[in-house]
Order: structure tokens, then sequence, then C-alpha cells
């Protein structure tokens, strides 16, 4: 286990947060902490950092030291973005941070900020190929990666801060001046990247002002499941929250819901970046990533003792083994039931009484290793949840809409009540419904042949017997329950394949 504190300086905001790391459960988020400092409004026009703004700093860091000794993290990690580095007098920052609060900073490039970013993201987000971008309060930055490999990076002179300060000052957050003014300089900013245009490339979005964006739009369509990590929006998607930044009074704000009080007067200029953005690269999707400098630099500072501990090509697997160990689901219990699901569809299959896709059988397998989560919490309430649970959480490396089919498979109990929880999203027709059912069955069934977890069943195999067909179970050990088990759920496959089935435990 290794326990580590980072401070994040930015521009905009400090933010303390604590992480964890085992091998079981992964890089865990123990505590996050952030306070608007906004000390690129205290560099003057010689990019001096004003005593009100260096004090400022120290007394944070001071506050974070606190609460990281709380914790008992074993070291802490400040580090300093734009505003520090921009600043003329940074030696002095970095001796006083040093001599005062006993921390040593360290003042990132904007070129290791992108990397430590794009690092974050191909570890928590599926897409092979994508540009990333981090606004920050004094910096923006950007990265294009194909097959997960970094191949360009830039930092750009610009953030939100910095932008309300160029164009918005003494004016209202949506003076049409001032948003025609920055739009045309951001997009010269935009074009002089050479390698950024018509990538025709997915955009991944880091950051506090993506997360606006993204929890802005959620909003405004009622969005029916929890986490912005991995939404994806489209260019039309980006004006409507544009367009209503822009209609909004700056005394109406804060009623916009998921819009944060401390960004309301910088969410103009960060929306414009984005839109921008997307059209250079001529995007086919704006996904925002909850992943970013901070733990893209932890991950790098835990992988010097756990070289084995994130792969990038293995997101979703592993995302799924920590969740499985969250809920204390036996890693060989889960692969019992996913090898029993398995064979169980396979002789449907070859009766042709079911033909399964690539991803249904995917997903399947999957939900197979955590069917049932929610027993964890209350026996009697399983199946909701295991469904609240799945179709709430953070899973990295899949798409939300595959995370509630996910959630709907794991938590499966009966036709009834799986198009209750399905209704609470609207996002399945009947189609969708009865290939979910079908699965779920299978899922069922399976976890009734392993129902004591002593994984007796060796094998099982299909054959017709009259008028109805025959499930002969090979079996090493007692059978007791999952036999009582079988019998009660075997309802589930005579509706896949619309007749009698004859269960035989045979030892084998």
């Amino acid at each position: 286990m290794k326990r580590i504190g980072l401070i994040d300086i930015g521009s905009n905001t400090v933010r303390l947060v604590l992480f964890e790391y085992t091998s079981g459960t992964g890089l865990k988020e123990l505590q996050n902490i952030k306070t608007p400092a906004r000390l690129a409004r205290f560099l003057d026009k010689d990019n001096v950092m004003a005593e009100e703004g260096i004090n400022n700093l120290l007394s944070i860091l001071n506050s974070f030291q606190l609460i990281s000794e709380k914790y008992d993290v074993e070291e802490i990690y400040p580090v300093a973005t734009a505003a520090i580095r921009q600043s003329v007098n940074v030696d002095d920052i970095l001796k006083r941070a040093k001599s005062e609060v006993g921390m040593e900073i360290k003042v990132i490039t904007g070129k290791e900020e992108a990397r430590y970013g794009y690092h974050a993201v191909v570890h928590t987000i599926s897409n092979m190929d994508a540009v990333t971008i981090d606004i920050g309060g004094g910096s923006t930055e950007l990265t294009f990666f194909e097959n997960k490999e970094l191949i360009h990076s830039v930092s750009l002179p610009f953030g939100v801060v910095t932008l309300n300060t160029m164009f918005f000052q003494g004016k209202e957050h949506n003076d049409e001046e001032a948003l025609e003014k920055t739009e045309k300089y951001v997009k010269e900013q935009l074009k002089s990247v050479k390698w950024l245009s018509k990538r025709k490339v997915p955009i991944l979005a880091i950051g506090g002002s993506a997360r606006n964006i993204a929890r802005i739009h959620q909003s405004s369509i009622n969005y029916p499941i929890a986490g912005v990590h991995g939404y994806s929006m489209d260019r039309n998607d980006l004006q409507d929250v544009y367009d209503l930044l822009e209609g909004t009074n700056s005394d109406d704000l804060d009623n916009i819901d998921g819009l944060s009080k401390d960004r309301s007067d910088i969410i103009l200029p960060s929306s414009i970046v984005f839109k921008s953005l997307y059209d250079v690269v001529k995007a086919n999707e704006f996904k925002f990533s909850r992943k970013g400098l901070r733990e893209g630099l932890a991950m790098s500072i835990i992988s010097k003792d756990y070289p084995a501990a994130f792969n990038k090509y293995h997101i979703f697997r592993d995302s799924l083994i920590e969740l499985s160990n969250d809920f204390h689901i036996q890693r060989e219990e889960g692969e019992k039931r996913q090898q029993i699901a398995e064979r169980i569809s396979h002789e449907l299959e070859k009766f042709d009484f079911i033909s399964l896709g690539k991803h249904e059988k995917y997903l399947m397998k999957n939900a197979a290793h955590i069917f049932y989560l929610g027993s964890f919490i209350d026996r009697d309430a399983t199946s909701q949840h295991t469904y609240y649970l799945i179709s709430n959480s953070n899973i990295n490396g899949i798409v939300h809409l595959d995370r509630v089919r996910l959630a709907l498979l794991a938590s499966f109990k009966n036709k009834t009540l799986l198009q209750f929880f399905a209704e609470e999203t609207g996002w399945f027709d009947a189609d969708d419904l009865d290939s979910l059912q079908t699965l779920g069955s299978i899922l069922k069934f399976a976890n009734a042949l392993n129902i004591s977890n002593t994984n007796i069943v060796q094998d099982l195999f299909l054959e017709k017997a009259d008028d109805k067909m025959r499930l002969t179970v090979r079996y090493k050990g007692d059978p007791i329950a999952e036999e009582y088990q079988a019998i009660r759920q075997k309802k589930h496959i005579e509706k896949i394949m619309d007749t009698g089935l004859e269960i035989r435990f045979v030892e084998a």
C-alpha cells in the first residue's frame, strides 16, 4: 500500500488530493479539497507575483500540510503550473515555501503538464486516438495521441483567468464585443498549432472548466445517472451550453445547475475554447475526463514502486477487478460464474436458441464477474443495490450506455425489475430489453449453478430429450445447493428455448 498527497498549484485554484494505492483496489482518492486562489491575477504587467498572492499561497500550503498529516500520507508532492511558472520572482516563491512551510514545490513545464494529463487519460478512457485539452487558469495544454502513444503536445499561453483579464475587465461576462475578441484570439492560437487541424478524432477534455460544461449539460437534459467521467457531447450540445451561459445575466448565473460559483465569471471563455477546438479538429465527439494532471502524476509516482500497477490497454478489465475487490467478490467466484455463463450460452447457440454478437458476449462475461455485487450491502435488496451501484459508479474504460447495460445484466432478477430499472434512463427499446433479458437469464441460471461458491460444476451440455431439452451437469463435490437453485431458476432458460428443461446432475 502507498499513500501520497498531491498539491496542484494552478493559476485559478489550489487543490489537495490524497491518494491511496493497493494492488487489489487500485488508485483511490481519499480526500479532495480545493480553494480558489486566482494566482494569475496577482501577476503584474512585468509578471511579478504580488506579496498578497504569495502569502495566500503559503497560507493554503500550511493548511493542506496539516490535513495531510491527519491522513498519515507518506509524501506530499506540491506541483506548480502556469502562474508560478510565469512569475519572474519564482525562485523567491520557492525559497519561501521551503523555509516557511517546509515544502519543496516542483514547477512543471507546459509540456510536462500536457504529458501528465495525457498519461491519466489513456489509462482511464478507452479511446485509442484523440486530442486532449486541459484549460487551466493561465495556460492551455493540448496533446494528440494515436494508438495510445503520445505524438504531439503543446502548451498555449492563455487560460480562463488570463482570457478573462485580457478581454472582460470591467465588462459583463457575456459582453458581445469581449466574446467576439476572445473567439478571434482563441482561433488564431489554435490555428497556429499546425498538427491540430482536421484530425477528425474525439476531443478528451480535462479540468474544472470542462467538468462544469459537462455538468451544466447533464442538468439541462436531466441526465439520469451520476458521473461526468466519460460523458460525451457533440458540437450542438456545446453550442446549447454556450447559448445558455451567454443568454443568462450575471446575477442569475448561480441559478444554473452544474455551474460552480467559483467559475461563473470565467466559464464563457472556456466554452469558446471548446467550441473553437471542436471546429479546428473537425472532431466527432467531445468527451470529459475526470482524470488529469493530478492522477497522471500520481500514476507516475506509484509506478516507480509498482511497475505493473497501470495498464492502458486493459482499462475496463482492471477497473472491474478493482470494483469487485471493493465489494469483496472473490476472483475465483467471479471467474467461475463467467465460465458457466459462457458454457450455457454456447450450448444455447449450438441449438440455435440464441445468436449473440461479440459485444453482447463481452458484456455478459463481465457482468457475470460482478453479478449481484449489491449483496455486500443487503441480501434482501441485492438486485436494487447492484443496479444503482454499478450504474452510478465511475467505471473506467466503458461508455455510459454500456455501464447501464452492465448494471442491468449484473442485477437481473426478472423481467419486471429489468423493465423498471431500464425506465430510469429510457435508453433501451423493446429489442434491447429482449436481448438484455436473455443475457440476464443466462447469468441468473449460471449463478444458481455456483450458488455455494464451491466450484462443484465441472462441465455441462444440452441435448434433445423427446419433446423437451435435457441439461446434463457434471459435478465434483456436493451439489445439494446447486440442484435446488437450478430447479428453481430453470424457468429462465425455458423461456429462452420456449420448451421444457430437464436437469440431470452427474458426478464427474
